[in-house]
This record gives structure tokens, C-alpha cells and sequence, in this order.
């Protein structure tokens, strides 16, 4: 019988270590790290944060896929989605060949197209508990991706699932990652879901436990961020907290204390823990990036690039963290810097539309510079350069 799922990769590295380089690798970033992460060209100051762009689990993700087209070099091979939020990887991984299965207007994914002599590669966010199965009952090769931080996260809702407690997840409902995670409540019978954004939603949620607001409103905010047939009145008497792993820490953590005072207040301190659970579902790689940040930003600087994906959860929440301390624009990659005008196109924090500055960048000035967990060191190091290019200076190697 032959195997047809795959989670440990192929073994086939070293052949596909050229290529990985080759296509993400960037010399540049490399003797920026030599530096001691501090780069001087005129009067031009980098500063790197200490952690920074390809996570752990992205690094994975990737080289499985490259393994894949090894491994099967005349097989059709699809994606489910986008493997990371990152435009460059994926449209490389188009270029060799991989299809990739964009969802519907309804966040649905159509196999039809798929057949049991493919390959199909399960993103690093997972996929959803019944795409999962549909890709089974097929019986093409899945090559799952999932990253381990998520799979942490899934045996934690799973478990408030079996206990009968409701999995109130820190996310952005639209996110695969967080609809993968809420779908697997739905292998027990009790499971039960409902998704926070941020603190002001959690405070809402308070007050309805507490009793100072109604089912309505908790029906207006959260009807389309539950699971199907969620009852405000008896699905919230006891709660298992997680989150979405790329969310900001600290906040995931406040509202987790904040549901737990409030399930004390309605409850009695006494039996809040009998109504409340909570465990540490943090990315490893998140938070070490955002610690990065809070400690890069303390230093004189006068600006932060981030660079990443507009719809990179992780990379959003980084220039979030610099934009309170520090001038910060975010870029998905160098092409935002325009070296005819010398101007830089950026999305503010929270803004749906990309914003345009001239004459931003001052002279002696100190940058500093991160980027989020999906975007590899070449992206980094060719926003580095371009910065160099505006004001006429040459790359260091």
C-alpha cells in the first residue's frame, strides 16, 4: 500500500539547498549579521533587529514544498492556499510548477481539479478540519506543512472541545490559520468557538458575563465569529483561551486575565478556575521577534522599515509595535522604494490603502530595519540596497 501522507519532509535537502539559496539567500544580510547587526555607509546608519524575517516553521514549510517538486518532477503538485503570506515565494513556487488553489468568494476551497495520482501541499497555517478530509477521501499524496506552533494550538482547543469548554481564540476570523484552528473543535460533538479580534471585543464579552450586555449585542458582534448554533447564554459558562500564533503577545495575554476576572466576578474567585483555562499557546518565533522589536526601538533611531506582506498578520503587528515609539513604514518589499523620485510607498498601521512620502529620508539618519516571519533575507537585503541607491551610495559587498 502505498503512502500518500507525509509530514517529516523527504530527506532531500541537500539537493535542494542550492536552490534555497539561490533564491532567498542574501549576502548582504549576512555581513550585516557579522557587524554586529549595525551597518554604517555614509551617512547612512542600518540597524537590525536581533530576530528578524524566515521563522522556524516557514523555513519548514518551504523546503518541503521544494522537496516535493523533487521528489514527484512529473507529477501535478497544488497548494492549498498560499503556503506563507509572502507574494515573491509564491509566485516562485508558481514558476516551478505548482498550482495554486485560490478559496472562494466564501473562504471554501473547490478539489475538483485534484485527483489521486496528485500532490497536494497543506500550508504552514493547516487547513480546515473538513478540507482535510476531502483531500483524504481523494487519496492524493498531501504533503502537510502545518506548522508545529499551530499544531500546538489545535491540541489546546481540541482539548476545551472534549472537557465541554467553549475555545474563545485571540485572532482575525478571515485568517487561515484561525479558521483551521476553530474548525478542530468541531471533531467532538460539544465543540464550541468563538473568535475575539482585540480588546475592545474582549471587553464586550465581559460585560455579557458579567451581565451588563445583552445577547443582541453579542449576536451583532460575534454572529459571524461563532460556530454553528452558539447559544450566548449556556456556551460561555466555561472557557478555554487560545490564540491565533502570529497575534501580539501581550495582548493575547491581557485578555486572557481580563476573561478570567470576569468568569471570577460572575462565578466567585473561589470557581473561576472550574469555568476558566488557559495555556500559553504563544508562538516561539513570534514572540521572540516582537521582543526583537520593543528592544531595537529603545535605541536612537529615527525610523523603522518593516518589510512583509500587507496581509502578513505577524509583519502588521510589528510595525504596530514600532509605530508607538517611532516613524515606521511598512513595505511588502523594495519595489516601495522608488529610486526615480526617491519616495516611499508604505502602509500606514491599520490602513486599508498604501501612503506616499518624499523626502523622508533626512540626512545622518539611523534606520532601523525587521521584517516578518514569511519574508526571506533576500527581500531585506534588496530594501537595504535600495535605500543606499536613493541616496547614491554603493552596497558594501
Amino acid at each position: 500500500m502505498k503512502q500518500t501522507y507525509f509530514r517529516k519532509g523527504f530527506g532531500l535537502k541537500r539537493e535542494i539547498e542550492g536552490s534555497l539559496v539561490a533564491d532567498y539567500h542574501s549576502r548582504l544580510v549576512d555581513h550585516v549579521r557579522e557587524l554586529g547587526n549595525k551597518l554604517e555607509v555614509g551617512s547612512i546608519t542600518f540597524r537590525l533587529a536581533k530576530e528578524f524575517g524566515f521563522c522556524y516553521g516557514v523555513d519548514r514549510a518551504v523546503e518541503y514544498a521544494y522537496e516535493s517538486r523533487q521528489k514527484f518532477p512529473d507529477k501535478r503538485i497544488f497548494l492549498v492556499g498560499e503556503i506563507i503570506h509572502n507574494p515573491h515565494v509564491n509566485e516562485k513556487l508558481e514558476t516551478m510548477g505548482i498550482a495554486i488553489l485560490r478559496p472562494t468568494e466564501d473562504g471554501r476551497f473547490d478539489f475538483s481539479a485534484v485527483s489521486p495520482e496528485d500532490v497536494v501541499l497543506i500550508p504552514a497555517f493547516g487547513v480546515r478540519v473538513e478540507d482535510f478530509s476531502a483531500l483524504r477521501d481523494i487519496g492524493c499524496v498531501l504533503v502537510d506543512t502545518t506548522c508545529g506552533s499551530v499544531l500546538n494550538v489545535w491540541k489546546r482547543v481540541e482539548s476545551y472541545a472534549r472537557d465541554g469548554f467553549t475555545a474563545v481564540v485571540h485572532g482575525k476570523h478571515f485568517h487561515e490559520e484561525t479558521k483551521a484552528t476553530t474548525s478542530q473543535v468541531t471533531k467532538h460533538e460539544r465543540g464550541r468557538f468563538l473568535i475575539v479580534r482585540d480588546m475592545d471585543e474582549t471587553e464586550l464579552l465581559c460585560r455579557f458575563l458579567v451581565g451588563q450586555a445583552s445577547r443582541e449585542e453579542m449576536q451583532e458582534a460575534f454572529g459571524h465569529k461563532v460556530s454553528a448554533g452558539f447559544d450566548f447564554d449556556k456556551d460561555l459558562a466555561h472557557i478555554g483561551i487560545a490564540n491565533q500564533t502570529t497575534m501580539l503577545a501581550g495582548e493575547s495575554l491581557a485578555i486572557a486575565d481580563r476573561i478570567r476576572r470576569a468568569l471570577a466576578q460572575r462565578y466567585g474567585s473561589a470557581k473561576a478556575d472550574e469555568h476558566f483555562r488557559s495555556f500559553d499557546t504563544i508562538c516561539s518565533a513570534t514572540q521572540e521577534r516582537q521582543d526583537a522589536i520593543l528592544e531595537l526601538i529603545e535605541e536612537p533611531l529615527d525610523m523603522m522599515i518593516v518589510i512583509g506582506g500587507y496581509n502578513s498578520s505577524n509583519t502588521n503587528h510589528l510595525a504596530k509595535i514600532c509605530a508607538k515609539k517611532v516613524e515606521t513604514f511598512h513595505i511588502d518589499d523594495a519595489t516601495c522604494l522608488d529610486l526615480a523620485t526617491g519616495a516611499i510607498r508604505y502602509k500606514p498601521v491599520d490602513a486599508l490603502e498604501q501612503s506616499e512620502k518624499r523626502d523622508w529620508l533626512t540626512d545622518d539618519v539611523t534606520i532601523g530595519i525587521t521584517a516578518g516571519a514569511s519574508t526571506p533575507n533576500n527581500k531585506i537585503g534588496e530594501a537595504i540596497e535600495r535605500v543606499l541607491r536613493i541616496r547614491g551610495l554603493p552596497s558594501p559587498v
